[in-house]
């Protein structure tokens, strides 16, 4: 269930989309050129990347799917990202903040973050700091943020951020997907009246490779892929809050199947919120007033 209905054009819109080399990431991207979008491909598998761009651009005839090198686990790369980025293109329209890592062995970052926290929430954060000041620009502009059902198992430990004193892969992810959610409220928040608008999404579950870290989930993902969501189908709800002309001046809200969906207590607590915004960007060594 959930389907963008929006027959909304992009022509002369510039959009990233990160992990847009596989799954949800892909079928967004597909559906955003289709729609006439400048769409960059944003992934660390670079031969991934161009397979999936070429595949788009011949499918679409739009050949305005570039892929771009981007490694959320190391922020030099991310900044590397950024800068190419700001020096090639003069607008930016939509951010889809999409990659993640999902059940991943306890490890860390090139930055010491733990895997979770460190792809799906920090990098996804100094990803959006650099690039806030071209989407003002740009006006109007959106950002979008993956998240899950998940978060609603989700706790911010501040106490234990990286997992070194207990780790659990499952809730690791989950205190990820809970940090979007919180980031996103934040980052509405403080984006009143700037015609940028963030909101945060649940895309279903989905047939994708997001669980390959695990061989259980990779086995319960192949016994009940019946009643899972196709990628194409994962991919709607974040197309919606891309393009829905209804969600316009919409922000700081989160969907499921193309509607406003229930938010965890926890992913309302405006000062948990405000205190991740805090520490996310102490870790970084930013200062996002």
């Amino acid at each position: 269930s959930g389907l963008c209905k929006s027959a909304a054009k992009l022509d002369g819109k510039v959009v990233i989309i990160t992990g847009a080399n596989t799954g949800i990431g892909k079928e967004t991207a597909r559906d955003l050129a289709r729609r006439g979008a400048r769409v960059i491909v944003a992934c660390r598998d670079v031969a991934k990347g161009e397979a999936a761009a070429s595949e788009i651009r011949a499918e679409t005839g739009n050949q305005q799917v570039i892929v771009k090198k981007l490694d959320l686990a190391n922020t030099k790369s991310i900044r590397e990202f950024a800068e190419n980025f700001l020096a090639e293109e003069k607008e930016l329209h939509i951010l889809i903040n999409n990659a993640g890592v999902m059940l991943y062995p306890y490890s860390k970052t090139a930055d010491g973050f733990e895997m979770h926290l460190g792809v799906n929430h920090l990098g996804h954060f100094l990803l959006t700091f650099l690039l806030l000041e071209r989407l003002r620009q740009s006006a109007p502009a959106r950002i979008v943020n993956v998240s899950s059902l998940a978060h609603h198992g989700g706790r911010i430990r501040f106490h234990d951020l990286h997992g070194d004193k207990s780790y659990n892969r499952g809730l690791a992810y989950c205190h990820s997907k809970l940090a979007n959610v919180l980031f996103t409220r934040e980052l509405a928040r403080r984006l009143q009246g700037t015609k940028v608008t963030a909101n945060s999404l649940h895309p279903g579950s989905v047939r994708s490779e997001l669980v390959r870290h695990s061989s259980v989930m990779t086995w319960l993902w192949k016994v009940f892929s019946f009643f899972l969501k196709t990628p194409s189908e994962g991919a709607q709800t974040s197309v919606y809050c891309a393009v829905a002309e209804e969600l316009d001046s919409v922000t700081g809200q989160y969907f499921s199947d193309c509607q406003p969906a229930y938010v965890s207590p926890r992913g309302r607590d405006d000062e948990t919120a405000k205190k991740l915004w805090h520490v996310s960007c102490e870790l970084l060594g930013i200062q996002w007033d």
